[in-house]
């Protein structure tokens, strides 16, 4: 695919995401999000592959579902309120077939049989634009409509949570894991989201923020499985030391970034009487913990390097630009002690 291709197709999906931010009514958001999937098709397919043909392919038929039960929950609801406004959607039946429909968008738990389908069988670019960029427009819209029904938000938020940890424990390509580190992450927003929804704008940005540091480390070692980080240590020293500690951050251990969402979002629970549902969702993260440990622990400090034989070049000369890397890197290890600050400025 030719740069100027590529560059159109990366403007549909800049467009597409910026018509749902800045839409009011349900036909131009659906307009938006159409024009999000049609975009990122032809990314998917650029390598002409069978297995990212049948990733795109597998990608529309749920984006197709989900885009036309969104569309049906907004004329259910102008049909039964007289409104096509986002933020009016007052009614149960209209509310909870909006939500699954985004759940179904996102990929959130039971509605994420595709994500990891998916997401094996793209490249590592491609794969971060479908983890980050291609979240926001759905999560803007279950953002703005009313939570009426706040135990079905619970009650997917908690199941993410579980699938998200479970899912991840056997795998052993990394997009993957990401795929089900996703689903676990879009958990602890959605869990929050009835409650505190400014608590899961913080979430999302620190899972983006995190989520990009970790896929520019895998850009720049040029691997998409675990084996592939045990040679690390030849190409990108500086970068093998600090990738346990983007992965630590990614399970949310402290003093990283990765702690503060999930930190404020117990205390939050708690405080609104759900003490159960914050000591399930703790246990249950631990699972996604385990597999970030299992990562680094197994290949980078017990697996002797096994160079491959010929001749392995001492250093890689960076291929890009690594001064963005740098900062998310930075950022996601050491913005811990900001989180007053982040608070008072969200709040």
């Amino acid at each position: 695919m030719s740069p100027l291709t590529q560059t159109i197709f990366m403007i549909s999906l800049t467009l597409g995401t910026t018509l749902t931010l800045s839409s009011t009514h349900w036909l131009l958001a659906w307009m938006g999000i159409e024009i999000n999937t049609l975009a990122i098709i032809p990314l998917m397919i650029q390598n002409s592959q069978p297995r990212a043909i049948e990733a795109a392919t597998k990608y529309f038929f749920a984006q197709a579902g989900a885009s036309a039960l969104l569309l049906f929950a907004a004329f259910l609801n102008s049909c039964l309120t007289g409104s096509w406004n986002i933020v009016q959607m007052h009614h149960p039946a209209a509310s909870t077939l909006c939500i699954l429909a985004l759940a179904m968008k996102i990929g959130i738990a039971p509605l994420h049989s595709w994500v990891p389908e998916v997401m094996q069988a793209l490249d590592l670019r491609t794969a971060l634009i479908l983890s980050t960029w291609q979240k926001l427009a759905p999560l803007y819209l279950m953002y703005q409509i009313p939570l009426d029904n706040s135990d079905l938000i619970l009650f997917l938020g908690l199941l993410s949570i579980a699938v998200g940890g479970l899912g991840g424990l056997n795998q052993v390509q990394i997009l993957k894991i990401m795929a089900y580190s996703s689903i676990a992450h879009l958990g602890w927003m959605v869990i929050i989201l009835s409650i505190s929804a400014h608590l899961t704008l913080l979430a999302l940005y620190t899972y983006l923020l995190i989520s990009s540091s970790l896929f520019f480390s895998l850009m720049m070692m040029r691997t998409k499985h675990i084996s592939s980080l045990s040679i690390s240590w030849a190409k990108i020293p500086t970068l093998t030391m600090t990738l346990p500690l983007i992965l630590l951050s990614m399970g949310g251990l402290p003093p990283l970034t990765g702690f503060t969402p999930k930190w404020l979002i117990t205390m939050e629970l708690m405080k609104s009487g759900l003490a159960l549902m914050a000591l399930f969702a703790i246990l249950l993260s631990l699972l996604s913990l385990y597999f970030y440990l299992r990562i680094f622990y197994t290949t980078t400090l017990t697996t002797p390097p096994n160079n491959p034989p010929g001749s392995l070049p001492w250093r890689f000369f960076p291929q890009h630009i690594t001064l963005l890397p740098t900062l998310a890197v930075t950022a996601t290890i050491t913005l811990l002690p900001l989180t007053p600050a982040i608070l008072t400025f969200m709040t």
